[in-house]
């Protein structure tokens, strides 16, 4: 068993101004997808420009927080948002969803894709494999929070968190819709796979991990079980997501269209 370490939310304090471990996941994570983005950028035939990118990381970071605070509101504390509708710009203290996020990021990737003159897949093959980096720090800043913790096990490598040995599904979903993620699809973009299955490679991948992680991760004690005593709502958010990453991988190889 490994017990949890007293982290203190707070990176750095400079007088009022304190700079939190959370928030500077998400920092870390974007840069990540900005170096990655520019690296694919240079690549020949890449169809895009450094400035092109530079925008596009502007763009996705803006639906990543505007769409994954409203997603957590909306989808998780609804009823609290009610009594504290201020809770909505306390993003310091975590409650980002990553179905929200998704959402503002396909719509600001559609907007900036017209005025580009790109096609909304042409956008979504570029930044899937961008994704996965940014999530699996974002999970970490749950951990340094304490939240989103597994249930009770008795696993060596489970940690006690107030005197209960707890899976640490954090770092699970770091490890697996993070890490593993993108490991895979930054390598199957890499062969230049038809237009559209990097897309659904993504939706399928991210859905099958976190369905695969809500087994063994706590549901939000507000919200708890659907329905059967197991089922989530996570993974009822994440069923769509494995459907549509079948559809659009079965669309791509069914009548292929190379990707750039």
């Amino acid at each position: 068993m490994i017990p949890y370490p007293d982290i203190d939310p707070i990176a750095v304090q400079l007088g009022p101004l304190a700079i939190r471990w959370y928030g500077l996941m998400y920092i870390i994570g974007f840069a990540i997808a900005w170096a990655l983005a520019r690296h694919r950028a240079k690549q020949p035939g890449s169809g895009w420009t450094p400035q092109q990118v530079d925008d596009l990381i502007f763009y996705c970071a803006i639906g990543v927080i505007v769409g994954g605070r409203l997603g957590s509101i909306l989808f998780y504390n609804f009823d609290a948002w009610t009594r504290d509708p201020l809770m909505l710009l306390r993003i310091w203290q975590g409650g980002m969803s990553f179905h929200g996020g998704l959402l503002g990021v396909l719509l600001a990737v559609w907007l900036y894709g017209r005025k580009l003159g790109k096609t909304f897949f042409e956008m979504t093959d570029f930044i899937a494999p961008l994704a996965p980096l940014g999530l699996a720090f974002g999970r970490l800043g749950n951990f340094i929070n304490g939240e989103l913790w597994g249930k009770p096990t008795d696993v060596p490598w489970g940690f006690v968190v107030d005197g209960t040995t707890r899976h640490a599904s954090q770092l699970y979903q770091a490890g697996l819709e993070g890490v593993t993620l993108f490991l895979v699809l930054w390598f199957y973009s890499a062969r230049r796979p038809p237009r559209m299955a990097v897309s659904g490679m993504f939706a399928l991948g991210y859905g099958v991990f976190r369905f695969a992680v809500e087994f063994v991760r706590l549901p939000d004690a507000h919200i708890g079980y659907l329905a059967w005593g197991w089922l989530t709502m996570g993974q009822v958010l994440s069923t769509p997501l494995i459907l549509l990453g079948v559809v659009l991988l079965w669309l791509a190889y069914r009548s292929p269209r190379r990707s750039a």
